[in-house]
């Protein structure tokens, strides 16, 4: 028997009768999400991370330190035996590479190759770490993970104006090794925390940091303001800072529940709540309007106290240029004689509005009496010159103070308070039940989170922000450490222990080696959060410093490395290459931070760099619909 689509319309129009009994199935579906809901929660990411105490192998002289043992036991129980040491040549340029992205000069390799000492790997290490060059390498990291443009755009580019100064800002944290839990802080509130202002700088370095919750905005133009466009920018953040802090792919809660991960749509638009009061896409805001001052309250105190000096030079200017004034006219009224003489001068002295048609008739009438500042020089050019004089003492003063700089970033207003809607559908123009500020239920669920305010009493903002990014550095969030530690692997040996390091969810990979990434994200967080410490932990390993020779033998048992019997080759990416090749050709330009380096389409229509200037590829300009050929 054939069946039409209209025969299956009706079927689904009379209730989907069941043919074999007769019934009609009845769904409580709020029933069936919370029995799914509760099998989704037993997963891996989230529950906290365990710092189990590291295996030991008999016999073992080959590990270092922890990192070591963990990847020693992995091995041992496979009968796999890990590769011989790099050389040192292999070994200097591998760790150049790995914390600065360029080739070792050429007298940091002699160095190296020369130093006897014990511990030359280590000083090693400690040197490439302090290089201005290894936080340019490193943020760069960021910066691809929360999407970094100079531009917002889709269909064209719009400028953001200052944009590179996030990007310095990201360079200056990672060369000072900003404790990462105080980079969290700013990236997510750093509007609303103590500043933290950078000596060289002198900037706030806080105010800079929110700039991350705007880079993933698209087709803004500087009047576009449209709900539509409003709504899809928020949307847009909360999906980078899901990826970005928790590996997790939020946007698929945005239309419903979650399809496989335990979270409700409910939960997003919690999440979403959080950053309502600063980015309200009811009241969004054109870039003029997002414009922040980078001043310091040092630098408000300094541009006041210039500005005293300014003022009292300029009323010694001021008597000044009345006492010139008044001589020159009374130079050219000797050239009238009694009663005119005095009739001139009692116009002159009378104010513009003041004055009557009569006296306003008469300096018409003799206009070489309408003496003021801009035409001294015609009558005194000493005293011109002299004024002059003033003004540059005046200009000189006002040198003196700082610089006031903007950045478009996030600055939440007092008192401002948002009503919070879940969307039908996710379509903005349906909204539904109000909803209050919250983290994710299921990453709150094997510790206790804590309550994330409507409205802090204690605050003159709404504090949501704040609380949230406590709570995420808290030490107690199952994912943050997880998920950065997971990078950090993954830039040292080409690959991860989950080998989706942007969704640590059921979509993902299952884990390997659970146990070190576990050990890692702890040491991590009570060691104070320092990458440095970090980086030093996995590259003065033993599995870190392996040769990468394949071995047949090796190979046939753990063919893919999985477990790390050699250390994996890495492929350079096309920044690090264009870097090597300007350092070995001597072209290569170390000038630090500042505007990029434009881009152009050549001849071909490929995109190029607008003039040659041998800079770094960090500081190349990233144009949204325009990326470099």
């Amino acid at each position: 028997m054939l069946f039409r689509s209209s025969d299956f319309a009706q079927w689904i129009r009379d209730g989907a009768v069941d043919p074999r009994d007769g019934t009609i199935p009845v769904r409580d579906r709020a029933v069936e999400w919370e029995s799914e809901y509760q099998r989704r929660l037993d997963w891996w990411s989230l529950k906290l991370p365990v710092m189990a105490a590291a295996p030991a192998v008999a016999g073992d002289v080959w590990s270092r330190g922890v990192v070591d043992r963990w990847i020693l036991k992995s091995l041992s129980e496979v009968g796999l035996s890990p590769a011989v040491a790099a050389d040192r040549a292999t070994l200097v340029r591998r760790l150049s590479f790995a914390l600065t992205g360029l080739p070792p000069s050429e007298s940091v390799r002699q160095r190296f190759l020369s130093d006897s000492g014990a511990d030359a790997v280590e000083r090693l290490v400690d040197e490439l770490l302090g290089s201005p060059q290894f936080g340019e390498r490193w943020a760069r990291h960021w910066m691809d993970v929360v999407h970094y443009t100079d531009t917002h755009g889709y269909e064209w580019d719009v400028p953001v104006k200052n944009a590179w100064r996030y990007r310095d800002y990201l360079i200056r944290c990672f060369n000072q090794d900003v404790p990462y839990d105080r980079f969290v802080m700013e990236q997510i509130a750093g509007d609303l925390i103590p500043a933290r202002v950078d000596a060289a700088t002198g900037l706030n370095e806080a105010l800079i940091g929110p700039l991350m919750l705007r880079l993933g905005e698209r087709r803004h133009g500087d009047n576009s303001a449209a709900e539509g466009i409003s709504q899809e920018a928020v949307s847009s953040m909360v999906d980078t800072l899901g990826k970005a802090f928790l590996a997790t792919t939020l946007a698929c809660a945005q239309c419903h529940d979650h399809r496989y991960d335990p979270i409700s749509q409910v939960d997003y638009y919690r999440l979403r709540a959080v950053f309502d009061p600063a980015l309200d896409w009811q009241n969004w805001k054109t870039p003029a309007e997002r414009q922040v001052s980078l001043y310091t309250s040092a630098d408000r105190a300094k541009a006041a106290e210039v500005e005293t000096r300014a003022a009292e030079v300029g009323r010694e200017r001021g008597v000044k240029e009345a006492e010139y004034l008044r001589a020159a006219l009374e130079q050219e009224l000797t050239k009238y004689a009694e009663p005119l003489r005095g009739q001139l001068k009692l116009a002159y002295e009378t104010a513009g509005d003041k004055r009557t048609e009569e006296q306003q008739a008469l300096l018409k009438a003799y206009p070489a009496v309408n003496i003021s500042p801009g035409v001294l020089y015609q009558y005194n050019q000493a005293a011109a010159d002299d004024l002059k004089k003033y003004d540059e003492r005046i200009a000189a003063i006002r040198a003196e103070k700082p610089v006031e700089n903007f950045l478009r970033t996030v600055m939440e207003p007092a008192g401002h308070l948002p009503a919070s809607h879940r969307f039908h559908r996710g379509e903005f123009g349906q909204p539904k039940e109000a909803v209050t500020p919250g983290e994710l239920q299921a990453a709150s669920l094997f510790t206790e989170a804590p309550e994330i305010p409507v409205d802090d009493p204690s605050l003159p903002t709404s504090g949501r922000r704040l609380a949230y990014a406590k709570w995420l550095t808290s030490g107690r969030h199952p994912l943050l450490a997880r998920v950065l530690m997971n990078r950090l692997w993954l830039h040292h040996f080409g690959r991860t222990f989950v080998s989706t390091p942007g969704e640590f969810g059921r979509l993902g990979a299952e884990p390997q080696q659970l146990e070190l990434l576990d050990w890692l994200a702890a040491d991590f967080m009570e060691g104070g959060w320092t990458w440095k410490r970090m980086h030093r932990q996995i590259l003065l390993s033993t599995v870190y410093r392996q040769s990468g020779v394949e071995q047949a033998e090796m190979a046939a048992i753990d063919p893919n490395n999985q477990l790390y019997w050699r250390k994996p080759l890495l492929r350079l990416d096309a920044e690090v290459v264009r870097d090597s090749i300007l350092a070995v050709g001597g072209q290569l330009n170390l000038q630090s931070g500042g505007a990029p380096v434009g881009v152009k389409a050549d001849d071909t229509g490929q995109v190029v760099e607008a003039d040659s200037s041998g800079r770094r590829s960090v500081y190349v300009q990233v144009r949204r619909s325009q990326p470099l050929a």
